[in-house]
């Protein structure tokens, strides 16, 4: 009988089920997974959509240019990559880079879940439209989105581009990544004294009396 994911006690052990898991057919089509990188205790975590080419060859999120200018512009705040703790939405890598589907993001939940679950991040930062939609329950845009943190079960939650978006849209939207990066050092350094019962920006999770940390508001239960 598999050990449910719920109730496994470290992030190693994850990664071993992880490493063999064939709960959707992304399983058929990648290299290898792409479970997660960085530090187990971090006080930041950063949630991406989906492994790339380089990341499905190389088992590790966010290698390529995307992941050089995420490097260089977390230095800027003085946080190096084995700081904070990397993943995507989802482990392998979807065919052309396409977005995930739902039912491949309901298969992978359990994951995402557990891992936050263990690392127990003050701030996790969403790259990109995916994962703040997803994470946030929202169909707002990225765009609007960013430039505020969230409170969200328990830790706040900072919405930023995506750094692909960065390398095509130039100096702007780096920018932009940059001063949501300075959110988050505010935030972990607590130069931002706000309550997690008062939200700094409202989403439906944060009127919850009583969020359920096993669930983390994060794509309903895990099957």
């Amino acid at each position: 009988m598999s050990t449910p994911i719920d109730t496994v006690a470290t992030l190693p052990e994850l990664a071993a089920i992880a490493h063999d898991c064939t709960r959707c057919s992304l399983a058929e089509g990648r290299t290898n997974v792409v479970f997660g990188s960085g530090s187990e205790n971090a006080d930041v975590m950063i949630v991406g959509e989906g492994p790339g080419r380089q990341e499905d060859e190389q088992g590790v999120p966010f290698v390529g240019r995307s992941g050089k200018l995420l490097e260089s512009l977390l230095a800027e705040i003085d946080l190096q990559r084995d700081d904070v703790y990397i993943a995507n939405v989802v482990k392998c890598r979807p065919p052309g880079n396409r977005d995930p589907r739902p039912d491949e993001i309901d298969a992978c939940k359990g994951y995402l879940r557990r891992q936050m679950q263990l690392i127990d991040p003050a701030v996790v930062v969403t790259l990109g439209n995916f994962s703040t939609k997803l994470m946030l329950r929202t169909e707002t845009g990225i765009t609007a989105m960013r430039g505020r943190a969230y409170a969200w079960w328990g830790r706040y939650l900072v919405p930023t581009f995506h750094p692909a978006a960065a390398l095509r849209g130039g100096v702007r939207v780096t920018d932009d990544i940059r001063a949501d990066l300075a959110l988050v050092r505010s935030l972990i350094d607590g130069r931002i004294s706000v309550a997690l019962s008062e939200p700094v920006h409202e989403t439906p999770e944060s009127k919850q009396s009583e969020p359920d940390e096993t669930q983390l508001g994060l794509f309903g239960p895990t099957p």
